[in-house]
């Protein structure tokens, strides 16, 4: 029977996403296939702002979790929810993982989705609203070896390495995006930012297409099961601007034994500075398009966002001063010794 009361509705479905989560690290599969952290979807939902009447969709669901929050900052049911995923086990939890969240409606496949996309609309890759995943982190052997034959096209700004299927979901993701206004958030591996190769052509036409709108570094460990340092990138169709904001987030957390946390007080200045969209001395970086490409195209956050704090300056005299003070000290703490012993007769 589907739970009726909205409280006891999110015991039980925030309960059952914790045992997935456990499930996972137990299964010795990576936290992340299956399940990303309430925080960061809450932090990736509300960068991305999701309206009424908007359609979601996530490429790789997992569990559904991310999802699930996208469509909590609506603030109503006026959405429509798409997803994918490859795992059948997992494919399972997330459809029961929807409907115990009252959100059973979702239009949930199951197959791979760069090799065989299954949301289609008039032999068309749907289009959506909002795009956002916690994909894969360096998928190997994603289907290097088909992209080119892609009946949809998706890889025509190049094919990314076999072995690294990160940019794969990143252009399935911007493919599958409204021409106009439709937005992309997905969490990747540090190093999709900055390697090279057909990565980094990819990269660049991102960039050269005006399609990339933000990068923000997340806390180590904030992933069930992998320390791996993450990003999010978002990315915007008709942008208003061409710069990119860098956000420099590592040190928005709360510290966990075995896993950080993000509070909401951390989540709400990310989310406030993304909106200002401006820089904001040693936590973010307004870049225009000139100094990205002066770099390469190189996205690294530290490239653009200084965080290095200058220790204070010894001042050499003091010091000198203190230990000529010591030393006075230590010759009159001998002295006395020396009259002790001398009374003792040693």
């Amino acid at each position: 029977m589907r739970p009726s009361h909205i409280g006891n509705q999110d015991i039980i479905g925030n309960t059952y996403e914790y045992l997935i989560a456990r499930f996972a690290g137990d299964s010795g599969k990576k936290g992340d296939e299956f399940y990303t952290p309430a925080e960061v979807s809450m932090w990736l939902a509300k960068l991305l702002n999701p309206q009424p009447g908007n359609r979601f969709y996530d490429p790789e669901c997992g569990s559904g979790s991310l999802l699930i929050k996208v469509a909590n900052e609506v603030g109503s049911e006026d959405f429509s929810l798409y997803g994918q995923e490859s795992n059948g086990s997992t494919w399972a939890l997330c459809k029961m993982n929807m409907f115990l969240h009252q959100k059973d409606n979702a239009k949930l496949e199951w197959g791979d989705t760069i090799n065989n996309p299954k949301l289609i609309e008039d032999d068309k890759l749907m289009k959506f609203d909002i795009v956002v995943a916690n994909s894969p982190f360096s998928l190997d052997k994603w289907g290097a070896e088909n992209a080119g034959a892609d009946k949809f096209n998706r890889f025509w700004r190049g094919i990314p390495p076999k072995s690294t299927g990160d940019y794969a979901f990143i252009t399935h993701m911007i493919e599958s995006a409204l021409d106009i206004n439709g937005k992309i958030g997905v969490i990747v591996p540090r190093g999709v930012l900055f390697r090279g190769g057909a990565e980094g052509k990819i990269r660049k036409q991102f960039i050269d297409e005006n399609l990339l709108e933000a990068v923000a570094g997340l806390p180590a460990k904030l992933f069930y099961g992998t320390g791996i340092p993450a990003a999010i990138m978002i990315f915007k169709k008709a942008k208003e601007t061409q710069d990119v904001l860098f956000i420099d987030a590592g040190r928005e957390y709360q510290d966990g034994k075995n896993q950080n946390k993000l509070k909401d007080k951390n989540i709400d200045y990310i989310v406030a500075t993304y909106k200002k969209f401006e820089t904001i001395n040693k936590y973010s970086y307004r870049a225009n398009i000139d100094e990205i490409n002066v770099n390469e195209y190189n996205l690294n956050i530290p490239i653009y966002v200084d965080t290095f704090e200058e220790k204070e300056e010894v001042d050499i005299p003091a010091v000198q001063r203190e230990i000529e003070e010591l030393e006075k000290e230590l010759k009159v703490v001998k002295s006395e010794m020396n009259k002790y012993l001398k009374e003792l007769g040693i």
